[in-house]
């Protein structure tokens, strides 16, 4: 049974930024299915509120995925009015492109690496939310589909566990505590050391 609190951490502030992520993604899905995208940034959300991440934080995962995703500058100056400054900051770390087109993709991730080491604690405690929901999903279908899986990716499978290890390297690095993180280092050892039948 649920209990009730007199102090809940979420507010109106949040499903204003909900209704906003469901509007800009609703027509977009989930590489190599027909899943909602909005059930990612979900996902993202709640790990971040698991992982005692705040509301901004929680915020910031619904719309992670905005920028890069759902027309670039203006759309973070959408987020930076609606949700504020603290949430569009962590929105833009989080986002490895804001042109059209995009640039090659080592570029981008070499880039978003660079930005990430200097980002704040709460933009981490968002991508690592991020990079463990995805890493979960990749798992799952990784079993279930083989090798012929890493097709759906713009990257090689060699390239996408490379994102994944100098990610959670940069992350040790930082020294940054946090559950979902040890969950993501036994799910990218799972995901590199994996041979499909």
């Amino acid at each position: 049974m649920s209990e009730t609190t007199e102090h809940p951490i979420l507010s109106d502030r949040f499903s204003a930024a909900f209704a906003l992520a469901e509007s800009l993604h609703r027509d977009q899905v989930r590489k190599g299915s027909q899943i909602p995208y909005i059930s990612h940034l979900m996902a993202v959300s709640a790990l971040v509120l698991e992982d005692g991440g705040n509301e901004t934080e929680a915020i910031a995962a619904l719309l992670h995925d905005a920028v890069e995703d759902q027309g670039g500058l203006d759309t973070l100056a959408d987020i930076q009015q609606h949700c504020g400054d603290a949430v569009a900051e962590i929105v833009q770390a989080l986002s490895d492109a804001v042109v059209t087109p995009k640039p090659p993709w080592r570029q981008r991730k070499e880039a978003y690496l660079e930005t990430l080491a200097e980002a704040s604690e709460s933009a981490l405690r968002v991508a690592i939310a991020d990079k463990l929901h995805n890493t979960r999903c990749q798992w799952h279908d990784y079993q279930r589909f083989g090798d012929p899986f890493w097709n759906r990716f713009n990257a090689s499978k060699q390239d996408c566990l490379w994102l994944l290890d100098s990610f959670i390297d940069l992350c040790q690095e930082r020294r940054i505590a946090s559950q979902n993180l040890e969950q993501l280092e036994q799910l990218f050892i799972s995901l590199s050391t994996y041979r499909p039948e």
